[in-house]
């Protein structure tokens, strides 16, 4: 991926400290969009991935709490089942083609 070129990446968290895992999630609902408990989705740079990467590592315990950062494939087939949790107004659109909404 170029430096400059957005991805949408899943990053999902586990964070055994109540206080931390506030901290976390303040966090991330400043850089994406919380999808689920625990998961956020966000469009990102290389540059914004490792700024948000780094903020989360001071944020952390490292050795209590587990955090993955997924890339999604551009060109994908995505399910989503069951109650789907965005904001009133939240679109989340690539090339004329809405990514939130579940395959039918």
């Amino acid at each position: 991926m170029a430096f400059n070129q957005a991805q949408i990446y899943l990053v999902c968290y586990d964070i055994a400290d109540p206080k931390r895992l506030n901290r976390v999630h303040r966090f991330l609902r400043e850089q994406g969009i919380p999808v689920q408990y625990s998961v956020v989705t966000a469009r990102l740079t290389a540059k914004e991935l490792d700024r948000i990467i780094a903020g989360l590592t001071d944020r952390i315990d490292e050795r209590a709490d587990d955090v993955r950062v997924y890339p999604l494939a551009t060109h994908s087939e995505n399910a989503s089942l069951g109650l789907q949790y965005f904001p009133d107004g939240v679109l989340l659109i690539e090339k004329g083609k809405d990514l939130l909404r579940p395959l039918r």
